[in-house]
């Protein structure tokens, strides 16, 4: 029975990536950067990255299509609010683009300003690539098997 137990241990992916938008445009890169670690699984990487890498080896390079589904999902409209100026109080030169974080109920949530017109303001609580087909080229550095600690934890320790 431990056997099989190592069989389905989770693994570390060590991924450096390029993703673009679908002009080509580059979007984010690690590229002069730390490469991407993640524990195979966790809710930190999208799936559509852990479905590309999940069996691969390390030198192996992907282009990788991602639609919205299996990256930050699709745009919701039920995230976007206007909300009153005085909510930010406090904050003298309000701008479009300011990120916020929020505590509604019981989580916390980043908001983005989108739109400010006199005492009313439009935040969108989207992720900013909600709704959009992400286009990676990944290269894979590194896998391994994950440790006791790592799987506790839910991410890679180094």
């Amino acid at each position: 029975m431990q056997a099989d137990s190592q069989q389905t241990r989770p693994e570390v992916y060590t991924v450096h990536y390029i993703l673009k938008n679908r002009i080509g445009e580059l979007v984010d890169t690690s590229e002069g950067s730390e490469p991407l670690h993640f524990l195979m699984g966790s809710p930190d990487v999208i799936e559509g990255i852990q479905a590309a890498v999940k069996g691969r080896s390390p030198g192996d390079c992907l282009e990788v299509t991602v639609p919205p589904e299996m990256a930050y999902g699709e745009h919701r409209e039920d995230l976007v609010r206007t909300v009153p100026r005085s909510l930010f109080e406090g904050v003298e030169n309000l701008d479009v683009g300011m990120k916020f974080q929020t505590n509604s109920g019981d989580q916390a949530q980043i908001v983005q300003v989108v739109s400010i017109d006199g005492n009313l303001v439009k935040v969108d609580a989207n992720h900013p690539l909600a709704g959009f087909t992400l286009y990676f080229d990944l290269e894979i550095v590194g896998r391994r098997e994950a440790t006791e600690d790592e799987i506790t934890q839910g991410r890679p320790l180094f």
